[in-house]
């Protein structure tokens, strides 16, 4: 899967110490005043703004600006502002804010493979193939496998099937049940008439996950290949029934047409 905003609960773990420590100034009544941790608090507050959607995009604006001044450089604060943009639909701005929080900190994965999910949205698949790979080579990453997984994907779109799988295998040398190298290696598998691998990574990925169009309708073909009517008449119900007007859905039924025309 491609990279999401995290939640409240994980924003403080995902912090990178970009910041510069040890900045104090005197505030009203002669009380200190931590201006990195005052810029950190503000990030925070931003992020779980963000998070939380609707009229708090508004907060969550104004918390980003105020880091800022403390720290006109702050990678985080460009990062905040890069996804909150990007929410609005203002992909030129979120772009420059992206650039920025690369810029003030290359080392900044996170805000690295969100940059690749951008890049990769707007179908600029080489540019975010790149960000991917940068992020996905940080050894320190604790996202490596999530950034390995968005690489294999656009390498996919760059029509590069060897380099996916084994951007695929990687990401699930890190996390063995992720499920869209699971479902990407089943797809790639099937396309190359390895049926039994397809099989195999598809099993797997239906052990823990839901099922969705993509991998129902993998199901039915394998079924198929297999010739077990049983397992392909059930994936085909559950297609129709949970994914009706699904682009799988509309695939399944121009083979039922195709098959009964024969």
């Amino acid at each position: 899967m491609l990279a999401r905003i995290p939640g409240p609960a994980t924003i403080a773990g995902l912090f990178l110490t970009l910041l510069l420590s040890g900045c104090v100034t005197t505030g009203p009544g002669g009380a200190d005043i931590d201006l990195d941790k005052a810029r950190k608090t503000h990030i925070q507050l931003g992020l779980r703004y963000l998070q939380s959607g609707g009229e708090s995009r508004e907060m969550a604006r104004h918390h980003f600006l105020e880091a800022l001044k403390l720290g006109k450089k702050d990678p985080e604060a460009h990062h905040g502002l890069a996804l909150l943009y990007q929410a609005d639909g203002e992909t030129g701005v979120a772009e420059d804010h992206f650039r920025k929080a690369l810029r003030y900190g290359d080392d900044f994965s996170m805000a690295r493979v969100n940059y690749g999910v951008f890049l990769y949205q707007q179908e600029r698949f080489k540019e975010a193939r790149d960000q991917f790979k940068v992020a996905s080579e940080d050894l320190h990453y604790n996202r490596r496998s999530f950034a390995l997984a968005n690489l294999g994907r656009a390498e996919l779109r760059l029509g590069n099937s060897e380099d996916a799988e084994q951007a695929f295998k990687r990401s699930l040398a890190l996390n063995p049940d992720l499920p869209v190298a699971l479902l990407e290696l089943a797809e790639l598998k099937f396309a190359a008439a390895d049926y039994s691998q397809s099989k195999r990574y598809l099993d797997r990925y239906g052990e823990k996950n839901r099922q969705n169009p993509q991998s129902l309708w993998l199901g039915i073909r394998i079924e198929k290949v297999f010739g077990n009517r049983d397992k392909e008449r059930s994936y085909a119900l559950a297609l129709k029934n949970l994914f009706p007007y699904s682009a799988e859905t509309l695939k399944y039924q121009q083979m039922t047409a195709e098959n009964e025309q024969q």
